[in-house]
């Protein structure tokens, strides 16, 4: 919205400024920091007053969660939402397609999420909406998202896949590529979903992800970076490293209330909503293999459910002690802030090795 004061740059010069993505996503990140710390705290009390209870605990997670977190309201996700999409709209071009296709996927995945939530709490029973029907939803949502970035992607690289590491080294999927995209946005919907069981466990690999990914998709919607670094050139994205701004500014402010003792749970509202986020990113700027490198730790989070749920069923054996893999290691005996800050020191690596693929060509 703000990017229209450039316009008036002929007559006030110093409002050229307002032209650079680096600078608006500067100002995304401080907004979204400054919106989450103004109203959270009411927003919490709210919750808080609306859902009695709180969240419902899962009776076969760590006994230890029952007494801890019990009476923690949930759906702090949209503390965060709001601040990302006040500050996207304050600062960001809104003429850009490629920002309205990632808030269309994040507040759509945003209301599954929270009607999911608002189940669980009127209900007082961890099982909310379900699976297919969420899962038919989100697929909905992808693959319209998908189809409206292919339409929007430069000619002769729209619905291709390309990988990290090398330029020319990349595959043709046609049509196919709607679902691959699909499965790319769903997939890490639920994988943030599933990684958010601890206090600050998932808002900080979501931050160092979207920091990571505004930095891709700015090189990548420029030429002579992109052409530098030999990746491929998509135009307009670079916008969207205003919305990665504005996540890693109300992430913060959501990590002042959600630091162990959490006063608020992030919920489905705000994980659902911040995986189809960075998968949307990760397609509009063809780097959907470098999401997986990236967010690896999410990666590994849905894969040791998928293991856990698979081993059992075929041989009546547990590959872990509990499933996802944060409870496993709570079970050996890490306390929970041990657990958190050594998945967001993984997620760090997992980031610079992300990273090290846009030379490495």
């Amino acid at each position: 919205m703000l990017t229209w004061l450039a316009e008036l740059s002929p007559y006030f010069s110093p409002l050229n400024i307002f032209r650079y993505i680096t600078f608006r996503t500067g100002g995304a990140t401080a907004t979204g920091l400054l919106f989450v710390f103004l109203f959270g705290p009411s927003m919490i009390s709210l919750l808080r007053l609306k859902q009695g209870k709180g969240q419902p605990i899962r009776e076969d997670g760590p006994a230890s969660h029952l007494l801890t977190k019990r009476g923690t309201p949930t759906m702090g996700g949209l503390m965060i939402l709001a601040g990302v999409l006040v500050s996207t709209l304050l600062w960001a071009n809104l003429a850009n397609h490629y920002v309205w296709t990632v808030l269309f996927v994040t507040v759509g995945f945003g209301a599954i999420g929270f009607y999911d939530d608002y189940l669980k709490v009127t209900k007082q029973s961890h099982k909310g909406f379900s699976g297919r029907s969420r899962l038919a939803l989100e697929a909905l949502i992808a693959a319209m998202a998908c189809i409206a970035i292919s339409y929007m992607g430069t000619p002769g690289l729209a619905n291709k896949l390309a990988l990290p590491f090398s330029k020319d080294l990349i595959f043709n999927l046609g049509w196919f590529y709607i679902v691959f995209g699909g499965f790319v946005i769903v997939g890490a919907g639920n994988a943030v979903n599933i990684t958010d069981g601890l206090d600050g466990l998932a808002i900080v690999p979501v931050m160092i992800a979207a920091g990571t990914f505004g930095f891709i998709a700015y090189l990548a919607g420029n030429a002579v970076f992109a052409n530098y670094l030999q990746i491929h050139f998509v135009p307009g994205t670079g916008e969207l490293a205003v919305i990665c701004g504005a996540l890693m500014g109300a992430g913060l402010g959501f990590l002042w209330f959600n630091a162990p003792p959490a006063q608020i749970f992030m919920g489905d509202t705000g994980s659902l909503a911040l995986g189809g986020l960075l998968g949307t990113i990760a397609v509009a700027a063809k780097h959907e293999i470098v999401l997986a490198i990236v967010g690896g730790l999410f990666v590994l989070e849905i894969f040791s459910v998928i293991i856990q749920v698979t081993s059992f069923k075929l041989t009546g054996k547990r590959v872990f002690r509990m499933a996802p893999i944060h409870h496993h290691f709570e079970q050996l005996g890490w306390t929970e802030p041990q657990v958190v800050i050594r998945f967001w020191i993984v997620s760090v690596v997992l980031a610079l090795v992300g990273l090290a693929t846009l030379k490495l060509r």
